[in-house]
């Protein structure tokens, strides 16, 4: 029942940054979004390169989805402990991203550092979270580039003890969109 909560809101979210014409949307379904996680005994990094993610340019809104299960590991068996053990994907699906990038209006062709203020959505908990973010609108297209980092115990992901030492508390998200404009 969670799941289908999640599903319908994630639903609304794009349907609500979609209305509206078309020419004021940016969209990628291919964005990037990369995960590391450096301890003591392990590095551990991931990939996900089917994010969706959409920029109105009229409100400065800003929506990602992505499914967790999308995320690729160098070892079959990180990827297995990841989505049954820590993320359990078939309980959580999705993370999703929705929020406003500040000072939008003022966004130019070069490669200027913006702030993004919204809620983020992993492990069905969400959180209010700043994030800086590279913008640069030029040839009809918006990318997009950053990190931050994700405290696990903020999304209540839990980390059994026998394996503290592979997996770091805090892990860096990069992430990577080339959004272009939105046609119906």
């Amino acid at each position: 029942m969670k799941t289908n909560k999640i599903i319908i809101t994630v639903i609304s979210c794009f349907l609500l940054i979609l209305n509206g014409k078309a020419q004021d949307k940016y969209f990628t379904k291919t964005g990037d979004i990369n995960f590391f996680s450096k301890a003591p005994l392990e590095n551990i990094t991931a990939d996900n390169k089917d994010v969706l993610s959409i920029i109105n340019v009229e409100t400065g809104e800003m929506a990602i989805q992505m499914k967790m299960i999308d995320f690729t590991f160098e070892k079959a068996l990180m990827q297995e402990h990841f989505n049954e053990n820590y993320i359990e994907s078939d309980k959580y699906p999705t993370a999703t991203f929705k929020g406003t990038i500040t000072d939008f209006k003022n966004m130019s062709d070069t490669k200027k550092e913006h702030t993004v203020k919204g809620v983020l959505t992993i492990h069905g908990v969400s959180k209010n979270v700043e994030i800086k973010a590279n913008f640069k609108k030029a040839n009809n297209a918006i990318d997009v580039d950053g990190n931050f980092i994700v405290a696990l115990k903020d999304y209540k992901i839990k980390i059994p003890k026998i394996v503290f030492m592979n997996i770091a508390e805090n892990i860096k998200v990069t992430f990577k969109f080339n959004h272009q404009p939105y046609t119906k």
